[in-house]
């Protein structure tokens, strides 16, 4: 009698499934260590966006053509979604892990904002719109471009355009500012940290795996073995 009829496929793929349940990645205790969590902020929206990145030197305007992007962002609320104190927006980039800046305003510098750029949105829906505005470079990358601009001292501006075919239209542009040199190292660990744990969850998951699979089905486990690992491509911008 041969491994397979010792143990059907059905309840060896249960008994791996229950074994991932036990070794499962707790996303939420990686969430506690976030360092932009500290202050009490929550997640309201985290994604990849293409960026269009250009550099300035002092007061001469940017390059006309930057280098496209992606660049993680994560908009952080300090209160209610629907009533906040704070709106938080943070940038970071998985090629450079120097890279971090921050945009934030409570109501009174978004009443400073509003008024010079003429917007007609009020401070409870500020999060949103900069959602909406992220969420259509993604999806409409041809007509909705954010062009970001960072200067030598540290100051940077990030401008939501779109492509009216006959023109230009700036719709939203926000002030960043680049991290200071302790916070960059908090989050620089954070990631490792988190990295590290979740590599270390994976290793357990595999040799759960691989212990079940021995004892159920020996040959299964060579020739898994043997097989080289398939590459899947992902899409960056989905």
């Amino acid at each position: 009698m041969d491994d397979f009829s010792k143990t059907s496929t059905s309840e060896m793929a249960g008994q791996v499934a229950d074994s991932l349940e036990r070794t499962g990645l707790d996303a939420s205790s990686f969430e506690e260590m976030d360092p932009s969590l500290a202050e009490g902020h929550h997640i309201f929206y985290e994604r990849e966006v293409p960026f269009e990145l250009r550099s300035a030197e002092g007061s001469e305007a940017p390059q006309e053509v930057g280098a496209l992007e992606a660049i993680k962002v994560k908009i952080l609320i300090h209160g209610d979604d629907s009533n906040p104190t704070s709106v938080r927006c943070e940038l970071s980039s998985e090629t450079n892990l120097f890279y971090y800046y921050y945009h934030e305003l409570d109501e009174a510098g978004f009443r400073h904002l509003q008024e010079g750029q003429k917007l007609m949105v009020d401070f409870s829906e500020y999060a949103a719109v900069l959602l909406r505005m992220l969420n259509h470079c993604i999806k409409e990358p041809h007509s909705h471009l954010a062009v970001f601009v960072m200067h030598r001292d540290g100051s940077a501006r990030l401008d939501f355009i779109q492509n009216m075919e006959y023109k230009f239209v700036e719709l939203l542009s926000c002030n960043f500012q680049a991290c200071s040199e302790e916070l960059v190292r908090q989050q620089i660990t954070y990631r490792y940290n988190v990295v590290k744990s979740r590599l270390a969850l994976m290793q357990a998951r595999l040799a759960d795996v691989n212990a079940l699979v021995k004892i159920k089905n020996p040959s299964l486990l060579l020739q898994l073995q043997r097989a080289p690992p398939r590459v899947t491509q992902q899409r960056r911008f989905t």
